[in-house]
């Protein structure tokens, strides 16, 4: 990772010296003052300081979720505003032009670099390098399930060596990972591996007084300690530390499913909608005379899906199937590949032509704008089910008809229907605890990687 900080650093540095030398150009051309050549000399070393101070080179938040690019954006904005208190204060003026066009060039295009970087790392992590290796201890159980956890999703960087099981297990190895020893003997399998992170999984035998003599080991080399709440699924943004009396108190916020901010969801969700049925207008009337030319059948389908609390509405696709699909659903049951309640088959044989081609771009969803629309469905949510579907929910699985289902959602842009039942629930109710206006962008700009790809599709 250090080699990756340093890349990182070299990139910021060079995307400031860039964007203030095209400042300076565009400002005063070739004749630039001696004021202005000597700061546009110190500017991308500051930047590099200022991003520091800021913290964006935490091996903790590289490559995962957005405080890596939240705190390039805080760093910006306030070396701007910094600059331009510093020049008032000392009675100097300094080219809002310049300013404005060398910090603002400076955040957007290293929000790119990060960006771009940050894909890169991602594909060292696939391959096995630049990885943090971790002493998981815990209960067997729940550290098969971080094993699990970590493995499918390498991006994060982390990497269990080493487990040290309680509850008394006398397991060898773990989903493939050997087991080392004990709580009591966590320090020296730390040692003995070379971990950097000891990941504590929550177990009755590790109370606050073995817990604070682990840290006093692991402070002795330096190494990470990271605890596991019992509550999964809930992102950093709705808990709090809230220390009382002699207790540190992990505050959980309720999701935000009701009030200002779904209705600023709702106002995002129509406006899009209405702005993307415009421009595909088009596109959607090609799509609906080649599907009414391939076998002379209705170019929509219409069918009944559960949407928020239960309530059942109208969902609107262009159909990919023979016109007689429905009546030859029980033929092809047994062939169904997917586990859970849902019908999924690889090389479905009622899928037409020019329905492969729809689904594997993801076109014949575009239909259900109209549903967004109608407030039926939302751009970002879990998928609609059918009511037969619904029906067999657990009771932890209708926790998906909380909100709107969406025409995208995280398993979408995790696998599509590459993924396994249990995890597409997983995927939806992590969103359903954790929404908010930023993950929903966030999710919308990976759809476009997914569809691009054509994976998972089928």
């Amino acid at each position: 990772m250090r080699g990756y900080l340093r890349r990182a650093a070299g990139a910021d540095f060079a995307v400031a010296a860039l964007s203030v030398a095209a400042a300076v150009l565009l400002r005063f051309g070739d004749h630039p003052t001696v004021k202005y050549v000597l700061l546009s000399s110190l500017l991308p070393v500051i930047w590099v300081i200022t991003l520091s101070i800021f913290g964006a080179y935490d091996e903790r938040i590289i490559g995962t979720g957005s405080d890596e690019f939240r705190k390039v954006l805080n760093a910006g904005w306030s070396l701007t505003a910094g600059l331009a208190l510093l020049s008032y204060a000392v009675h100097t003026e300094l080219s809002r032009t310049y300013l404005l066009i060398s910090m603002v060039a400076a955040t957007v295009f290293d929000l790119f670099t990060r960006y771009k970087l940050r894909k890169r790392l991602h594909r060292a992590r696939d391959a096995g390098r630049c990885m943090s290796a971790v002493v998981a201890v815990g209960p067997q159980a729940a550290v098969a399930d971080l094993i699990t956890e970590l493995r499918r999703e390498r991006y994060h960087g982390l990497e269990v060596v080493a487990a040290c099981l309680t509850s008394g297990s006398v397991a060898t190895e773990v989903v493939g990972v050997p087991v080392v020893g004990d709580l009591d003997g966590t320090p020296a399998a730390v040692r003995s591996v070379g971990a950097q992170t000891v990941a504590v999984l929550p177990s009755p035998e590790i109370d606050g007084v073995k817990l604070r003599h682990l840290a006093w080991e692991l402070e002795k080399t330096g190494t990470d300690l990271c605890l596991a709440p019992a509550l999964l699924d809930v992102a950093g943004p709705r808990t709090t530390i809230r220390p009382t009396a002699r207790l540190t108190l992990l505050h959980v916020d309720h999701p935000q499913l009701s009030g200002p901010r779904q209705i600023l969801k709702d106002l995002f969700d129509r406006c899009a909608a209405g702005l993307a049925l415009a421009a595909f207008a088009p596109l959607m009337l090609f799509i609906a005379v080649a599907i009414r030319l391939s076998d002379g059948g209705p170019a929509l389908f219409r069918q009944t899906r559960v949407g928020k609390n239960g309530k059942t509405f109208q969902i609107y696709k262009f159909r990919t199937m023979v016109v007689d699909a429905e009546q030859r659903l029980a033929e092809l049951q047994e062939m169904n590949e997917f586990d859970g309640v849902l019908f999924k088959i690889r090389r479905d044989p009622r899928v037409t032509p020019v329905g492969a081609r729809l689904r594997k771009w993801s076109l014949d969803e575009l239909p259900q704008l109209f549903n967004i629309l109608l407030g039926e469905m939302s751009l970002v949510g879990p998928r609609p089910p059918l009511p037969a579907e619904a029906a067999l929910y657990a009771d932890h699985v209708r926790r998906r008809l909380a909100v709107r289902p969406g025409l995208t959602g995280l398993w979408q842009v995790s696998g599509r229907s590459d993924l396994s039942w249990d995890e597409s629930v997983r995927l939806d109710i992590r969103y359903v605890e954790n929404w908010s206006l930023a993950l929903d962008l966030q999710i919308l700009w990976k759809t476009f990687s997914v569809i691009a790809r054509g994976s998972g599709a089928y």
